[in-house]
Formats: structure tokens, C-alpha cells, sequence
């Protein structure tokens, strides 16, 4: 091409303006894809941030419970402070239970722990509603809403004893599955609701609501009843023996000495050693047989009130914990 052809090719109008134009809209197209994948970044974070929520007591809390408190707190019973406006939220209080929203259900408990600890008397008319709310609490799946519950159950035993036994059945139930299970921090609480239960009520109310658990099929709720029985027969004292029936502790000691957990059988023992020593201390307590006026020896007792094999179990009890005693000695 001659030189001529070339510098007319050059000169043609427009033709270095396109060249920009087309290096511009080229440009102007890859700043709308900048923009549309920054845009999509900051949807992404949008979504990614709103799909994130608080936890409450290491669970993710729903939208609702965000209102208000996103912690629940679980504060023991001598931290806890006096109500404010005691009146209000006595008003408040049923329908704190039956929210549906956990959070105010958790705060509604701890109010109702205070209510029984500094003006249980205020709380009294309402108390049926409360404890069918609390064991709906101690239903409820949350761990959060069930712990709290399990430790309202404790302080309402201590403030309340015997003026809630008749309200006791249902509250009982749920202590013994919930002490059972594996959340071990639901556990630790049921458990601690147990030991308030059994130094709270009079054990010659208590013991016949816990025996049917001793025949329960679930092992592990046989083996926390067989605990709160143990724990419970000390508390008779001699005359309270006398009056429940040595004879009839015994039997039931001896049933849970070939159960199939160690707990069971660990009460069992701790159990008739306490009422081997209740036998041998007090003389008034029955004899074997009616026409015998002095009373027998431990071992005779047994052996006229239990099964030769149950007797036969019962005295090697006895055996062993004398042994453990002298080889620790």
C-alpha cells in the first residue's frame, strides 16, 4: 500500500473516536458487572448476617425471642433479688407462663421464684395455675426453658412443703425423667429439685407418692425414686418407722437389691443398714412373731419377713458393711 493510501486511511473522520468509544463502553460494560457482583456480595452478606442470631444459653434463639432479653440467665436461689412491683407482676404472671414466646416464659419463672421465696402468701391463690404452667415448662424441648423450670420447682418446694404434696404427682414425673436424661446441665438441676423435694415434704406424705417409681420399668427413674426413698426413710425417725412399718421398708429395700443399676442397689443398702440399726437400738419396735414377747435378733426378723433368697440378700448387707467398716478402721 502506498504511503499516500495510508495517511488517507489514517485521516477517515470518526474512526480514532470510535476506537475510544469502544474501549470506554467496554469498560462502562465491565464496571456494571463490578457493580452487580458487588451488589450480589452485599445481598449475600445481607442474607448471611440476618440467618445469624444470637445465643441464648448456647441455642440459637428465633426472631421473637430477640425482643427483649437474648440472654437467659440462670441465677441460684440466694442471688435471686426482690421483685420491684410485686402487684403488676403477680397480674402478669399466668400469662408469662403461657407465652409462647420462651424468653418471656424463662423471665415469668424467675419471677415466680421470687414470689415464692419473699411473698409465698401473695402467690398462694394463683398456685395451681403456676404448677400446671411449670410442668408444662418442664415439658417444654428448650433447655433453657426447662432447666429454669426445674429450678423454680426446687424453690417452690422449699417455701411451700406440704401445702403443694396433692399437686406433687405430675412435678414429680418430670423430675425423675429430667434427672435421667443425658443434658447433663437439665440433670444437675432435676437432681438439685430432688434433694429440695425430699428435705422439703413430710416423709410420711412423700414416700407413697414415690413408690410406684420403684416398680417403674424405665431403670434409670427406678434408680432416682430408690435415691429419694433412701434419702426420704431417715427423715421418719423411730416413731415414723414404727408408724409406715419397719417390716413393709424392709421388703421394699430388699425388691430393689437385684435391680439392674447400681443406684438402685447402692439405696437399697444404705437403706437397710439405716433400718438394722433403727431394729437394734429401740426395743419397742415389733417382734417376730406375737406370741414371742422379747424381740428377736435382726436376723430373725428378716428371715420371718422376707423370702429365704431376699433374707438371705438382706443379711449379707449387713455382712458387707461390717467388713467395709473393719478393713477402713
Amino acid at each position: 500500500m502506498s504511503e499516500e493510501a495510508l495517511k488517507a486511511l489514517n485521516s477517515m473522520p470518526g474512526l480514532e473516536g470510535n476506537n475510544e468509544s469502544f474501549c470506554k463502553e467496554d469498560l462502562s460494560k465491565q464496571g456494571i458487572g463490578i457493580k452487580a457482583a458487588n451488589g450480589n456480595i452485599e445481598e449475600l452478606k445481607s442474607k448471611s448476617s440476618a440467618s445469624i442470631r444470637p445465643l441464648v444459653n448456647g441455642e440459637s434463639s428465633n426472631p421473637v425471642a430477640e425482643v427483649g432479653s437474648s440472654e437467659v440467665e440462670y441465677i441460684e436461689s440466694e442471688n435471686l433479688t426482690d421483685l420491684e412491683d410485686v402487684s403488676s407482676s403477680l397480674k402478669t404472671l399466668l400469662a408469662g407462663l403461657g407465652s409462647k414466646d420462651w424468653v418471656l416464659v424463662c423471665e415469668a419463672l424467675n419471677n415466680t421464684r421470687r414470689l415464692a421465696i419473699y411473698h409465698r402468701e401473695d402467690m398462694l391463690d394463683i398456685l395451681g395455675d403456676v404448677i400446671s404452667l411449670l410442668v408444662k415448662s418442664m415439658k417444654n424441648p428448650r433447655s433453657a426453658v426447662c432447666k429454669t423450670a426445674l429450678m423454680t420447682s426446687a424453690d417452690i418446694f422449699i417455701a411451700y412443703n406440704d401445702e403443694v404434696i396433692e399437686s406433687l404427682d405430675p412435678m414429680l414425673l418430670q423430675l425423675l425423667l429430667k434427672s435421667s436424661q443425658d443434658k447433663r446441665f437439665v440433670c444437675e438441676a432435676a437432681e438439685k429439685a430432688l434433694v429440695a423435694m425430699t428435705s422439703s415434704f413430710s416423709p410420711a406424705l412423700l414416700l407413697p407418692k414415690l413408690e410406684p417409681y420403684l416398680k417403674n420399668r424405665n431403670p434409670r427413674i427406678r434408680a432416682k425414686a430408690s435415691m429419694c426413698f433412701c434419702r426420704s426413710v431417715p427423715r421418719l425417725g423411730v416413731e415414723g418407722i414404727k408408724a409406715y412399718g419397719i417390716d413393709k421398708l424392709i421388703q421394699t429395700a430388699a425388691s430393689q437389691l437385684s435391680d439392674q443399676l447400681p443406684e438402685s442397689r447402692e439405696a437399697a443398702r444404705i437403706l437397710l443398714v439405716e433400718l438394722q440399726s433403727v431394729y437394734e437400738k429401740f426395743t419397742d419396735l415389733p417382734t417376730t412373731t406375737p406370741e414371742d414377747p422379747e424381740k428377736g435378733s435382726w436376723e430373725d426378723f428378716c428371715q420371718s419377713k422376707l423370702s429365704p433368697l431376699s433374707a438371705q440378700a438382706v443379711l449379707r448387707v449387713k455382712n458387707v458393711s461390717r467388713e467395709g467398716i473393719v478393713s477402713s478402721s
